[in-house]
């Protein structure tokens, strides 16, 4: 669905966009502040002076006319609402605040509110060529920030100075943040499923390393876990071993048509015969784009959605086990017509870091 349908569905005259995020997917505006109005065939981009150039250049090549506007952004929305005798506007409810309504009210006093809900985040599901090669840069920059953090990492260094390295190595190549705090997790740290670095030094066990980058916007996430010394147990080697077919066994059942709750259902009813069902409680995956957790929620805990060509998920199982350490093996997929596309390729076999 793009915003056309979306509007002639919502049976709206115009949509206020408020959320930055939506604002750069559909002008293209990469700044902090903005909104955008669509109505009809007419496109609005309003800023304040200090994103005028930036603006020009980001969203008139793709049909916004930019507004400078300084005092009141809602003000001049609402002159132009007026000038188009909009009746119906459509507006991102679950992205106001308090506050942001009652403006909302006091300016636009004469129009009727369609709650857009979701549906902006439900268009940006499935991604474009562009925004998939952007993905697949983000992930191997990610993949390669990692390869080169490994021989950092040794019993007696801190997990922040792992975090840290790696974040540097991502920066370095080109990424322009994290795409979330990163997990480096050691040891019995391992079993807490988002074990943000700590200030913890690393012990032989688990090392669970959770990361990834926005490169362009995107977001790529990823987690390996390794054993950090020479003397695995059994039951590093087991379980380790079930959280790798749980997700080979997922991915090999993703394509488009297959519906989240089914895809769960592979790794978890997988993990569940082995033993470990209850070490498993978190969903399988997430969507990822402009943000780290798009829709759709692969999780029997999400909407039961249909996976379409087009959309890019993560497979990510684990099984967490207190006081002794977890595993989680993370990959990004693009979701295909019969089949999909892995994003990542770092090695998942059984790997010792000494």
């Amino acid at each position: 669905m793009n915003l056309e349908k979306l509007m002639k569905e919502k049976n709206v005259d115009a949509v206020l966009i408020t959320n930055m995020l939506n604002v750069r997917y559909f002008t293209g505006f990469t700044g902090t502040t903005g909104v955008a109005l669509v109505a009809g065939d007419k496109k609005f981009f309003i800023t304040d002076f200090r994103y005028v150039a930036q603006g020009k250049e980001q969203v008139e090549k793709n049909g916004y006319e930019l507004i400078c506007e300084n005092i009141s952004t809602l003000k001049k929305v609402g002159e132009i609402l007026k000038e188009l005798k909009v009746e119906k506007l459509g507006i991102e409810n679950q992205n106001v605040t308090l506050d942001q309504f009652k403006l909302f009210e006091s300016n636009f006093t004469s129009l009727e509110y369609v709650y857009l809900d979701d549906n902006f985040t439900k268009i940006r599901e499935i991604k474009s060529e562009k925004e998939i090669e952007i993905i697949k840069k983000s992930v191997e920059i990610a993949e390669k920030a990692l390869e080169l953090t490994i021989p950092k990492i040794k019993i007696g260094v801190k997990e922040s100075d792992i975090a840290a390295e790696l974040e540097y190595q991502m920066r370095k190549l080109g990424a322009s943040k994290p795409s979330f705090d990163l997990i480096v997790a050691s040891n019995e740290r391992s079993a807490l499923p988002h074990g943000v670095a700590s200030d913890k030094k690393i012990e032989e066990g688990f090392l669970t390393i959770d990361y990834g980058c926005f490169y362009k916007g995107y977001a790529s996430d990823i987690t390996r876990t390794f054993y950090v010394g020479d003397n695995p147990s059994e039951k590093h080697l087991e379980i380790y071993e079930i959280v790798k077919q749980a997700n080979e066994k997922a991915i090999k059942e993703v394509r488009a048509g297959i519906s989240v709750h089914e895809l769960d259902a592979v790794a978890r009813d997988f993990i569940k015969e082995k033993g470990y069902g209850e070490y498993f409680g978190h969903g399988l995956g997430h969507g990822i784009g402009l943000q780290i957790h798009e829709y759709p929620g692969v999780s029997f805990k999400a909407e039961n959605k249909i996976l379409k060509e087009g959309m890019v998920i993560t497979i990510e199982p684990g099984i967490y086990l207190p006081n002794f350490g977890g595993v989680r093996i993370e990959d990004d997929i693009l979701v295909k017509k019969d089949s999909y596309e892995i994003l990542t390729s770092l090695d998942k076999s059984f790997k010792k870091i000494k």
